[in-house]
């Protein structure tokens, strides 16, 4: 059963040391507006994947199905089995009439939610917000930049979201969702609902590539962890010694701590299809061994923070400045990893969520 306390690594920092030299400004590239993926390829396996191996070695231009050639009998991936749930709403406000955005971003007992709440002036408890779907979304309270709301609809929220909400794309596709993103914005293998952001490493992997990676010998394992709308939101300070980090809700299970054991003594790998697998891993990660836990995770990794729980990551290129950006650099080095990008950008690499891939090494 998982531990009900938090591992002593869950919510940290690196060292004041590594901090000090770590800025946000550190993260910055130039990347042109028609690199950012609008929608998914016809095929999720047929995204390219750019191949960064350890050292000064050249990149290899590849696509994700040949993922498995890359891969040793008896290593083993590790994906992230969230779902994400039709969080986007819209609605009027009660007596005024004004337009309302809400995106949810975490689900509570009793039909509420924590969510983002956009409007041309900010609701107050007390308010209510009538919804396009049918209902009515009362504010209860605020907490920082998210609004408490209690949800006054026909039946359990998740299941009614699951009729009546809108998928969740990211601010950055500029398009309204269609059919086609209820099933491509999210994983052949996710079935844990609660994420508000797809974990969009694994969107790239169909049943195919999972065959393949079977016959090849390749173990598979998951964690869970629900994505949130915290992840779109931009580091505001260049310090990151003043940054907040956003909260998420994991769970690594005692099955995956496991496979993992069994793996690294039979000399396989630990590959993390994610940072959001790499920081619930790291989250459940003490004193250099992984341990089941359930609960909360504020961790924030930046160069200066020795990574231990994966060997190899597959993810997909992320937002400059981006706390995902410095998670990838404490990963394989911060100079490696944006001299990749800029070999991504020359080549045309497509970016962010419905966007291609690379697989790094860690740096040792």
């Amino acid at each position: 059963m998982a531990s009900s306390a938090p591992p002593r690594r869950c919510c940290c920092r690196p060292s004041s040391n590594a901090e000090a030299r770590v800025k946000k400004s550190d993260f910055s590239f130039d990347l042109p507006q028609a690199l950012i993926a609008q929608a998914p390829l016809a095929e999720r396996s047929a995204s390219r994947m750019l191949v960064v191996p350890p050292g000064d070695a050249g990149y290899d231009d590849r696509q994700v199905r040949e993922l498995p050639e890359f891969l040793r009998t008896g290593d083993l991936l590790v994906f992230n089995d969230t779902r994400v749930i039709p969080a986007r709403l819209f609605g009027r406000k009660q007596g005024s009439g004004g337009r309302v955005e809400i995106l949810i971003e975490r689900l509570l007992p009793g039909n509420e939610a924590r969510a983002q709440v956009g409007a041309s002036k900010t609701p107050k408890p007390g308010n209510l917000i009538e919804l396009d779907a049918g209902g009515v979304a009362e504010v209860v309270g605020r907490d920082g930049g998210f609004h408490h709301l209690r949800f006054h609809v026909d039946g359990a929220l998740q299941a009614w979201l699951e009729k009546a909400g809108r998928m969740p794309l990211p601010p950055y596709i500029q398009r309204e969702p269609g059919a086609d993103d209820a099933e491509r914005y999210q994983t052949v293998f996710a079935r844990e609902a609660g994420a508000v952001a797809a974990p969009t490493a694994g969107l790239h992997f169909d049943e195919a590539l999972l065959e393949a990676l079977r016959d090849r010998g390749v173990e598979t394992g998951h964690v869970t962890l629900h994505v949130g709308a915290g992840t779109f939101q931009p580091m505001r300070v260049d310090d990151v010694r003043d940054h907040r980090m956003h909260s998420e809700w994991i769970n690594v299970g005692a099955a995956l701590v496991e496979q993992v054991r069994r793996t690294r003594a039979a000399g396989g790998r630990v590959v993390a299809v994610g940072t959001t697998v790499m920081r619930a891993m790291e989250s459940a990660t003490v004193d250099g061994e992984l341990h089941p836990f359930a609960g909360e995770t504020a961790i924030f990794i930046v160069p200066g923070y020795r990574i231990t729980s994966a060997d190899i990551l597959l993810t997909n290129f992320h937002l400059p400045e981006s706390t995902l950006l410095m998670l990838v650099s404490a990963f394989a080095g911060r100079e490696r990893v944006l001299s990749a990008y800029a070999h991504a950008v020359r080549q045309r690499y497509r970016f962010f969520s419905y966007g291609d891939a690379m697989l790094l090494h860690r740096n040792d």
